[in-house]
């Protein structure tokens, strides 16, 4: 959980805002591809990220008919991680800040 309480700013301090944007959340956006199927992404989704089969098969079925899905939710050293995996299964996937 981020510290969200404000600090009394003095030189060289990192503020409120610069403490909230270190910690908020990034998430792993798989997209979709005309490569890859539907059975191998789910497969990707229940190796990897150790989803159960139907949850695998929703988060394949919004790639596949939304053209994107938000597969993992965390810091954005552990999304960079999930997104070169991905990338390594051959699948298409970035990361960015999640909604505030």
């Amino acid at each position: 959980m981020t510290d969200a309480r404000p600090v009394e700013r003095t030189e060289g301090s990192v503020g409120l805002e610069e403490r909230l944007e270190l910690g908020a959340p990034w998430v792993t956006i798989v997209w979709n591809d005309p490569v890859n199927l539907m059975s191998y992404v789910t497969h990707v989704f229940r190796t990897y990220f150790g989803y159960p089969r139907k949850e695998a098969e929703r988060l394949m079925m919004l790639v596949h008919n939304e053209g994107r899905a938000v597969v993992a939710t965390g810091t954005r050293e552990e999304m960079e991680r999930h997104v070169e995996a991905m990338h390594d299964y051959g699948l298409w996937a970035t990361l960015t800040k999640a909604d505030a």
